[in-house]
């Protein structure tokens, strides 16, 4: 495989990582390249168009979530899938000119992340808007921020992605546990960590 090619995962404070994992396009490496105060996440990869399939959009997601935990863990501001520069030098430019950006996104959501709640009806459940409301504000309470994620069904009650303290996952955890409780006949999907793709915006658009 060519090493001129790099796939980009996201962004950290400047840190020397190397990590045997598995990648975007069948990498087994990923590793951080620096610019100042801030290192790109990335691997090898032979191409700067990579395919958007359910195994490499699966592997983006794990190799920011094992960086997001490795060793002490650590704050990732992600990218979206596909960003893939040809050298080290374009993608030294690149954070040459977006380091601000990504300061200040690193600040934003310093020492925390992103969780997942989906609240799905059993067949046959009555259940109204405001009885999910009224459980879903503990989560609320124990979180720093939160979005609403599509509603693709009638039976999807929830669908929510919260910005959590590191520190707070364990409560919020019990949070999720106790609104399950509450409203009984109910599929609650929780999932997480994750970086928190849902709460930064950074927009690169270069010549890769």
């Amino acid at each position: 495989m060519s090493e001129e090619n790099l796939y980009v995962y996201g962004a950290i404070d400047a840190e020397d990582l190397d990590l045997e994992i598995s990648g975007v396009g069948g990498a087994e490496r990923v590793y951080t390249i620096t610019h100042k105060t801030i290192s790109a996440i990335v691997s090898d990869i032979d191409t700067t168009d990579p395919e958007r399939t359910d195994e490499n959009v699966q592997a983006h997601d794990e190799v920011l979530r094992t960086v997001l935990e490795h060793g002490d863990g650590r704050t990732v501001v992600p990218m979206q899938f596909g960003m893939a520069f040809k050298d080290a030098r374009t993608l030294k430019n690149v954070l040459r000119g977006t380091r601000p950006a990504f300061k200040r996104a690193l600040n934003d959501v310093e020492g925390m992340v992103e969780l997942g709640v989906k609240v799905v009806a059993e067949e046959n459940t009555d259940l109204d808007e405001s009885t999910v409301e009224e459980a879903a504000e503990r989560l609320t309470e124990v979180s720093v921020n939160e979005v609403e994620n599509g509603q693709f069904s009638d039976r999807l009650l929830l669908n929510r992605s919260y910005l959590v303290e590191r520190d707070a996952q364990a409560e919020f955890g019990e949070a999720v546990d106790e609104l399950e409780a509450e409203l009984g006949d109910v599929l609650v999907q929780y999932t997480g960590p994750w970086a928190p793709y849902n709460f930064v915006d950074i927009h690169v658009g270069v010549d890769r």
